[in-house]
Parts: structure tokens; sequence; C-alpha cells
């Protein structure tokens, strides 16, 4: 199917709710590849789960960690997958075998990670109340210089081309670094304007723009443009193309994106389940999608491609699209939609293989379509790209499935040799769509200066404790109940 016959001439962002993936677990945060065919979703459980999102089915299950997970990254290409635990470890993973091929072990609580836009050698890794750390795959690892050293609550972010690195701290101040030099480009102070400083709670590019967006403590979302940026001075004040706020609640937001194209920004409330929908050029709001009242957002991705959007909360993902209306004249102009069957008079050579009334002009116009088609050069997708020089031969798109076989043949394993027993192993697999651990991973332990090693991930809140604290209690009055009946039997 033709991607660029399927933009719209109108709005082109969701609309209303279009069902929701059930991962069996409770999921935390999700994550597009870059072409949007998969989503990977890390559950409370510690388990990956890898849906098609074509057929909204689940493609494979990763055995991830035991902790929940609580950000994912996919590389470049789609072959590797780096997700963070509240248990500090930070995992590599071979999508299509589902294998862990490196692990971190960082002393303090990871906030985020993510791949290098254009190498899947490197890493950033954003640990809690302490710089961001820049990692390679080899364990070498590069802590991001700080502006003001007293300041450590550090949010950080790759540019749409990985060039360079934006960190944003809690005073309300903008470092960008080259990448990997990490050298100070250039700085400014996101609201020169307000007397108190609004501390940065995100940093988000677009992914076919230079634009990005500061999430910050005053609920305000302001836009900025990254050339712009760069030209200017150090400790400039900057003023954004955009400031995006709900006036009337005073909405502060959990996460911002923008849309594919980066014509639109998405922002979810951190107090409910709603998602607020922003033109960029205009800076007008153009539509509000509610989910189920009661429940709380946790992470918002719109699709790389179309104006689709998937969140989560209370454990679910939803998916938002827009409505799609059959038009039957899109396809034919002069088709014309019937209310009741009309009798047709047809012609006398309408359906003969020669067509005797056909006119001199239309068989001049017949002879001029006949042109040569090209069906050997794959040429890209401008939908697709990202930039000027993209090239998506070898990513990986699709997750291949093995089918199930009730009653295989005599012969059909592998070498032509029956054997049940391998049968029954991948049946029961593909069944499952669990990939067994095989092999060891490489672990290494990145040692930070000054890290804090008692600081609990934000995701581990006091539910789990009021729970043990009230099966404790419950624990306490059944063992003193048994005691009592063991005084009575006595």
């Amino acid at each position: 199917m033709n991607l660029e016959l399927l933009e719209s001439f109108g709005q082109n962002y969701p609309e209303e709710f279009d069902g929701a993936l059930d991962c069996a677990s409770l999921a935390v945060t999700c994550a597009f590849n870059r072409r949007g065919t998969l989503l990977a979703v890390g559950c409370n459980d510690g388990r990956i789960v890898i849906w098609d999102f074509l057929t909204r089915g689940i493609a494979k299950i990763i055995s991830a960690h035991v902790h929940p997970v609580c950000s994912l990254s996919w590389s470049r290409a789609g072959y590797k997958l780096v997700s963070v635990s509240t248990d500090n470890n930070v995992c590599i993973w071979d999508v299509l075998n589902g294998e862990c091929d490196v692990k971190y072990r960082f002393p303090s609580p990871v906030m985020k990670v993510q791949f290098h836009p254009r190498n899947d050698k490197m890493f950033l890794v954003c640990p809690m109340r302490h710089p961001a750390v820049l990692v390679h795959i080899d364990a070498s690892h590069e802590v991001i210089p700080l502006d003001d050293e007293g300041d450590v609550n550090i949010v950080a972010s790759f540019d749409r081309r990985g060039d360079y690195i934006y960190t944003g701290n809690s005073r309300g101040k903008v470092l960008i670094l080259t990448c990997p030099g990490l050298k100070i480009k250039n700085s400014f102070r996101i609201g020169p304007g307000t007397t108190s400083a609004a501390a940065v709670k995100s940093i988000e590019f677009a992914r076919r723009t230079d634009f990005f967006q500061v999430n910050s403590a005053d609920r305000v979302i302001r836009v900025y443009d990254a050339r712009k940026v760069l030209k200017s001075g150090k400790d400039d004040d900057l003023e954004p193309t955009q400031k995006l706020q709900d006036l009337v609640n005073k909405t502060m937001w959990k996460k911002c994106c923008f849309s594919g194209d980066g014509e639109y920004i998405c922002a979810g409330s951190a107090r409910q389940h709603s998602l607020y929908i922003w033109e960029r050029s205009v800076g007008n709001l153009v539509k509000i999608l509610h989910g189920t009242k009661g429940e709380m957002l946790l992470d918002v991705v719109w699709h790389p491609v179309r104006p689709i959007m998937a969140s989560i909360s209370s454990g679910v993902v939803s998916v938002w699209s827009q409505n799609q209306v059959e038009n039957w004249s899109a396809f034919a102009p002069d088709f014309k939609e019937l209310d009741e069957n009309v009798e047709y008079e047809e012609r006398e050579s309408e359906f003969d293989q020669s067509d005797e009334d056909k006119s001199v002009e239309m068989s001049q116009e017949r002879r001029e379509e006949d042109v040569e088609v090209d069906v050997t050069d794959v040429e890209p997708v401008p939908a697709f790209c990202s930039s000027d020089e993209d090239d998506d031969s070898n990513a990986l798109l699709y997750l291949p499935i093995s089918p199930e076989i009730e009653e295989p043949e005599e012969g059909w394993g592998p070498e032509g040799a029956p054997n049940e027993d391998v049968s029954n192993k991948r049946s029961g697999d593909s069944k499952e769509n669990v990939s067994p651990k095989k092999k060891r991973p490489k672990t290494y332990d990145i040692s930070l200066e000054n890290a804090p090693t008692d600081e609990v991930h934000p995701l581990v809140s006091n539910r789990p404790k009021e729970k043990q604290a009230a099966a404790n209690k419950k624990g306490r009055s059944n063992s003193k109940g048994e005691a009592k009946k063991d005084r009575k039997k006595h």
C-alpha cells in the first residue's frame, strides 16, 4: 500500500479510542520502532512484550528483568532494544532471538535510557540525582559535565541526528553539548521573563523537523527551533516559538511527544488519563482525548508515520486513531452510491473483448499510459525518512513467527528426521512466544562517583510498602488467632 496516499488532506491527528492491547500483565512504558511496525511494552513483572502493530498481535515476549521495566529505547535498525528496570540494571537485547547481549549494573536508580539515533554502539543513561552518562557498548562511560555542580537533577536527550546532547536541570537551564566530544556548545535558560526558575522535566525532539519541546515544572511546554538555538550565544534569553499550557485547569504534564511529521504536539496529563493535542505552527488546542475516569497516565507515544497514539494507564495500552469513514468515491471519481437497486442498460459491446464503440482518442490515451514501470529499484519513501541520508534497507520491520503444526507429518523436522520432541518443543514455543535465555550475557558494573545508593525509584512507590504492612498486620492477627486456638486446645 502506498503510504503517501494515506495522508489525509484535513486533520492528521487521532480523534477517538481504537481498542486496547492487553499484555496479561501491567504495562508501564512503551516505545515504537522507527517504522512503527513494532511496539515494545515494558511490564510491571519485568517482561518486555513486543506487539506487531499491524496485526495487533503479540510477536514476542522477552523475560527480561525481575523488577518493573521503566524505560525502553529501540536502536535505529530495530535489531537491538535497551531496557531499564527499577533494580538499576540496564540490558541490551537481541530482538530476533530474545537474548540479552550486555548487562550494565548501576549504583543508583536509572530514570531514562536512549539509544544514539545513528550509532547503536552508544546510549544515554539518566541516573537519579546524578549527571547523565554516555555509555559505550564496551562499558566505557563518560559523565556529561554540568554547568552548575550543585544541581544534579538532570534530564538529557539526544537531538534528532545525535550530533548534540541537550541537558536540563532543576533551575531551568538547558545545556547543549557536542557528541561524542561532550564540549559545551551553547546554553540558555527557559522562561527568562519569570522570576522563579522552572525545573526541566523532559526534553523531546521531533522526528522530521528541527523543533524540540521542553516540559517544565511551571506547567508550560515550550517549543524551540534547534537551528536558532545553536546560532545564539551562550546564556542568551531565548523566546520559544510556542508556549503551550492548559490555562483553565493548570494541568501538570506527565509525558509529551511530537507527531511523526512534527506538526502536532501531544501532552498527557499527570492527574488523569487525558491527552491534549496542539498544532505546533499555530499553537491552538485541536483535540482533547479522555480515557477512563480515575485512571492515571503513565506513558504516551505517537506513531512515527500515522496519526495513531498509544497511551498506558492502569496497566493497559490504549490505542487512539482516526475514525475511518468508507468513501468509495475516492477510488473512482464517477462512482455513485445507490440507496436501492437500479436497472442498468448495458451497451451492446460493453463486455466484448474488443470494444467496437471505443473512440480513436481513447485508444491514443491508452497508448500513452503504457509506460514501463521499474519494479527492481527501491526508492526511499519520504514519509519514512527522518533526514536526508536515510537508508533503511536493513531495518527489522517484522518478527518471524514459527507456525503452529497440530499434526506434523513424518520427516517434517530438520534434515528430514521425524523428531516428535522437537515438534512439541517448537509448537510450545510458538504458542507462548517466550524466548528462553541460552547464553549468559556480559555483565559490567558501572561505577559513578557520588552516586546516591540509597535512593528508591519513583515507580517503586509507597503502595507496595502499604500492601506489605497490611499483609504483616494480617499475618500478625492470624498468628494471634492461631495462638489463641492453640491455648484453647491445650
